[in-house]
């Protein structure tokens, strides 16, 4: 037995207008009449049709040499037709003088090379689980395609031949056709609106133009940067919760700075490292700490001088040129005292200095804008914020999801806690590249200061280096893009999502994403969940879609949550494995170990496509097989079908007499089709 006989179904059953394959019902319509004025995107309502359609198209070039010569003696027949008029006074024919005008000028675009011409076929196949639906839904075809100004038939005792032509097998059996030029058929490209989806990475939403499933991979970008704007209550944090989520299923380590714990209860789900970053907690961050990796093609040093100036500025106020050239000076001192300089080779596997050695180093230089420094930075040595800046590091980021809150900080130190805790991860991924997402929620506190703005877009602009895709939230777009680096990070940012705004921001944000009017008032009236989507280029409107046990892990509105509650208990990450993985595999995050489920997945995908390869690589075979036998019986399949053919193409033109009569000035040079025993149909 062979695999095409595994994989085909075991029986069908063919009825005179539907076919019973397995447990669904199939039926093929065939176009018959089209409307004598087309447009770009006519096929529209069809395309973007609500139920699951296939859609087939043929298309036949003509001779134009043969062309000419039909349409040189049709002009000839509507000429003597007029000039017969003419002479016997009667009133001209304005249906004949406008059929003689579109004839000429086909006869002039064709000859020219301008315009070629076609035979379009066009058949369209659904399926259903029972018969009342399947009638339901030719119901709407049907009247769908009328409003359309076409006609639809079913393809009534040929159905087998129609579910054939259905197939992506180019084979056309019914062979009911209309004659187009070039420009007509220009118009039947189906592809109306914008698709975002590629064959791997994760699902964002579905694209509200067509239906179709919104499939990315970021780290296919130019950039892994993305930006989200919302107003409050929107669904940023639901949307970017369920992207890290099912980005965490294929690999990818997430890391999230939470203002305002909105990540709490996802973390504890999948296991994750909760990190509360406070004055009186536990972790701990030092603001000195280098990466220990002394590479010399990084000038690791300086770069860590640079962001601790602006980490030490929203520490100490705005600062003098002065001041700043003596703290420069300091930190030098800083770290030579613990044996590390501009060399590459000290800075390996040395201890950093602390925030109280600067402290002391400051105090012991001669300048008095040095000691002032210094009395600025006693509050955080011995004075009330003591204890939050001046401790060695404990934080480990090896978790698959790592989440680090600044509720607890005032709104005072709220910025400088969330500049060091980037500054503390910018530090720790250098030392191992692998694939991360950090998500930095209230990114307008960063923007609030020119110091932590500047540090944010250099993080932004540099992240690709390292495999770090940023994506950065805010709901203060005005603050957001107060100044040039907030467009930059933008600019910056391959994937942007913009959900409902308020009046305040669509201008600002109409001028900044160059969008439409229609697309500024889609997003001040869009519900919750939906925006618009940009990836690259190209953007779609977008509803962003959850399963239940998804929605269980990430949802923080107060009505789900006291719901869950009362169905006892939350729905843990391994109830949301079960769901996700295939029904013959073991729960593969028994354990929680999300980057074993990935692979799982990934292996699972490949080997499916070694079968689809097995499938065709076996079709092949025996169609090479048969012909060979075919030879050896003495039959000349080819031979019939080049004498068909030719049999055909001469029918088709059998109507052209009445075609140019017509006169469609769009749809020209006919209004009739043809089915395969060369008989004319008009669709008028």
């Amino acid at each position: 037995m062979s695999l095409i006989d595994l994989v085909a179904p075991s029986h069908m059953e063919i009825d005179f207008n539907h076919i019973k394959i397995g447990d669904y019902y199939h039926r093929v319509f065939f176009v018959s009449g089209y409307p004598r004025f087309v447009g770009p995107n006519w096929l529209s309502p069809i395309v973007n049709f609500e139920y699951s359609i296939n859609i087939s198209t043929f298309y036949y070039p003509v001779d134009s040499k043969f062309v000419l010569d039909k349409l040189k003696r049709k002009i000839a027949e509507i000429e003597a037709t007029l000039y017969t008029q003419m002479e016997k006074r009667h009133v001209l024919d304005p249906s004949s003088k406008v059929a003689l005008s579109d004839a000429q000028k086909l006869q002039d675009a064709i000859a020219e090379g301008s315009e070629k011409f076609f035979h379009f076929a066009m058949y369209i196949s659904v399926k259903a689980k029972s018969l009342e639906t399947l009638e339901k839904v030719s119901k709407n075809i049907i009247s769908t395609m009328a409003a359309m100004n076409m006609t639809t038939k079913i393809a009534t005792l040929q159905q087998e031949d129609g579910f054939i032509c259905s197939q992506p097998l180019g084979i056309d059996n019914i062979y009911v056709t209309r004659n187009m030029d070039t420009t007509s058929l220009a118009t039947t490209f189906p592809f109306v609106t914008s698709e975002l989806t590629m064959d791997h990475g994760v699902m964002y939403g579905i694209n509200q133009h067509n239906n179709g499933l919104i499939i990315f991979d970021r780290f296919d970008m130019e950039n892994y940067n993305s930006v989200v704007f919302a107003t409050s209550g929107a669904g940023k944090s639901y949307f970017v919760k369920l992207e890290a989520l099912r980005s965490m299923m294929f690999g990818t380590n997430i890391i999230i700075i939470d203002p305002e714990n909105e990540f709490e209860r996802l973390s504890d789900a999948v296991n994750g490292t909760y990190i509360s970053f406070s004055q009186g907690g536990g972790h701990k961050i030092n603001p000195f700490e280098l990466s220990g990796l002394g590479d010399p093609e990084d000038d690791e040093l300086r770069e860590k001088i640079l962001s601790l100036e602006g980490f030490l500025r929203l520490l100490m106020g705005e600062l003098s040129s002065t001041e700043l050239a003596i703290l420069d000076r300091a930190l030098l001192l800083t770290y030579r005292e613990k044996g590390i300089t501009l060399d590459p080779a000290t800075q390996r596997n040395n201890d950093p200095p602390l925030l109280e050695d600067l402290y002391k180093v400051l105090k012991g230089l001669a300048e008095p804008e040095a000691r002032v420094m210094a009395g600025k930075l006693e509050r955080y040595i011995i004075g009330s914020g003591a204890g939050i800046f001046n401790e060695a590091s404990n934080i480990d980021l090896n978790n698959p999801m790592t989440v680090f809150t600044v509720r607890d900080l005032s709104d005072e130190l709220r910025p400088m806690g969330i500049y060091l805790i980037l500054d503390h991860i910018w530090t720790r991924i250098r030392k191992d590249r692998q694939k991360r997402i950090m998500i930095v929620d209230e990114a307008w506190y960063m923007m609030m200061n020119d110091d932590s703005a500047k540090f944010l877009y250099s993080l932004v602009k540099r992240a690709r280096k390292y495999y770090l895709g940023v994506t950065t939230i805010t709901q203060d777009v005005n603050d957001f893009l107060q100044n040039d680096l907030g467009k930059a990070i933008i600019n910056n940012s391959a994937i942007k999502f913009l959900m409902k705004q308020s009046t305040n921001a669509i201008k600002t944000l109409g001028e900044v994403f160059n969008l439409s009017e229609g697309e500024m008032a889609y997003l001040l009236s869009c519900d919750k969940g939906q925006g618009i989507f940009f990836a690259g280029n190209n953007h779609v409107g977008i509803q962003v879609v959850a399963s239940k046990a998804e929605h269980d892990l990430i949802t923080t509105d107060p009505r789900d949550l006291e719901k869950i509650k009362s169905d006892k208990g939350e729905k843990s990450m391994e109830k949301l494995a079960e769901l996700f993985a295939p029904p013959a595999m073991e729960n593969p995050l028994k354990d929680r170990n999300l980057k074993s489920f990935g692979e799982e997945v990934q292996k699972a995908v490949k080997e499916r496509q070694n079968v689809i390869a097995q499938i065709l690589a076996e079709r092949e075979y025996y169609s090479e097989k048969d012909k060979l036998s075919a030879k050896k019986r003495g039959v000349d399949k080819s031979g019939s079908q080049d004498r068909e053919s030719s049999n055909l193409e001469k029918n088709r033109f059998e109507g052209v007499d009445r075609t140019i009569r017509n006169g469609e000035p769009h749809m020209t040079p006919d209004n009739y089709v043809m089915d395969e025993r060369g008989k004319d149909n008009d669709t008028e």
